[in-house]
């Protein structure tokens, strides 16, 4: 079985060793092994954990999520239903996000082919400084 060292992990997964270590504080991942001297050495358990911990955080999880799902993935069956309430939860906020994204999208466009067509001034500043931020 082939173990590797914290340096390892990070390099390999793109993430820093703080990282590894403060989601081992939190219970993100349980039980790395550790030498006589306090080494730690990740399994390809480990790595694979990891993995599904920055696939979930990509989908915009949340670090407390994620410790569900990890939770989730041990027993996939039985929490069938919860994984899917909480990918419909996670759908509802993105589609929100991007109904928000496309408005601004709209906005700053408009704002831009006013200010092309402005002899005077900048319809930009003159939007933000009336309205606020969008």
């Amino acid at each position: 079985m082939k173990e590797y060292r914290i340096g390892d992990v990070a390099n390999e997964l793109g993430l820093s060793a703080d990282t590894l270590r403060y989601y081992e504080k939190i219970g993100l991942l349980p039980g790395v092994a550790r030498s006589d001297s306090g080494i730690r050495f990740y399994q390809e358990k480990d790595l694979s954990r990891l993995k599904f911990i920055k696939r979930a955080q990509k989908m915009n999880f949340t670090l407390a999520e994620i410790g569900g799902l990890l939770k989730m993935r041990e027993d996939p069956q039985h929490a069938r239903d919860e994984v899917r309430q909480l990918a419909a939860s996670k759908l509802a906020d993105v589609e929100s996000h991007l109904d928000e994204l496309n408005k601004l999208r709209t906005e700053l466009q408009l704002l831009l082919n006013l200010c092309r067509g402005s002899e005077d001034g900048c319809p930009i500043i003159d939007n933000i400084d009336q309205e606020g931020s969008p």
